[in-house]
């Protein structure tokens, strides 16, 4: 298989990437203010991504946000319980269940060739298999003291190579890792 599964996400300092009731309104705190010319990569990292693979936690805190934010590129929801697609998404969104090996070969067969892997539990799973190759990380200044961890108990030793650190002036610190292989 030669499909690239990244990570790209947002975690507070001390972790988590949203608080226990799964609410990420934290993200969203005018303090933090405009990031400037560039942002923080994401339109770049996103325009490299033919599919976006997400739990279904993930996917229905996506749905109550007020528009759809992964226009143009399809997405994959893994879930093991049955759940329906509105109406407005079914051409943008499918659903698999399955292993990650299995989700990743059936993407790969299918021509995909840059996987971008969304929600905690998913990359938890993603990377316990050893399927990550990239993670990108920023961290918020705030420390939320309990919420859903970003990486949990995977029970593997997980060695990263540092590519490229960012510092920004509203506190962000982003991080973008290789997975050692």
């Amino acid at each position: 298989m030669n499909v690239k599964c990244s990570v790209y996400i947002a975690a507070s300092l001390d972790g988590y990437i949203a608080k226990t009731d799964g609410d990420i309104e934290w993200l969203n705190n005018p303090e933090y203010g405009p990031m400037g010319e560039g942002g923080l990569g994401y339109e770049q990292f996103i325009s490299g991504v033919d599919t976006i693979v997400m739990g279904r936690n993930t996917f229905e805190k996506v749905l109550s946000f007020d528009f759809w934010p992964y226009e143009g590129t399809p997405v994959v929801v893994l879930t093991s319980r049955v759940m329906e697609i509105p109406s407005h998404l079914s051409d943008k969104v499918m659903i698999e269940s399955g292993e990650p090996e299995e989700v990743v070969k059936k993407l790969a067969e299918q021509g995909k060739k840059h996987l971008y892997i969304d929600g905690g539990k998913t990359i938890q799973r993603f990377l316990e298999n050893g399927l990550i190759h990239e993670i990108t990380i920023t961290q918020i200044p705030v420390l939320l003291g309990d919420g859903i961890p970003l990486f949990g108990k995977t029970g593997v030793d997980t060695a990263l190579r540092l590519i490229e650190n960012t510092a920004y002036e509203n506190g962000f610190v982003q991080s973008r890792y290789e997975v050692k292989r």
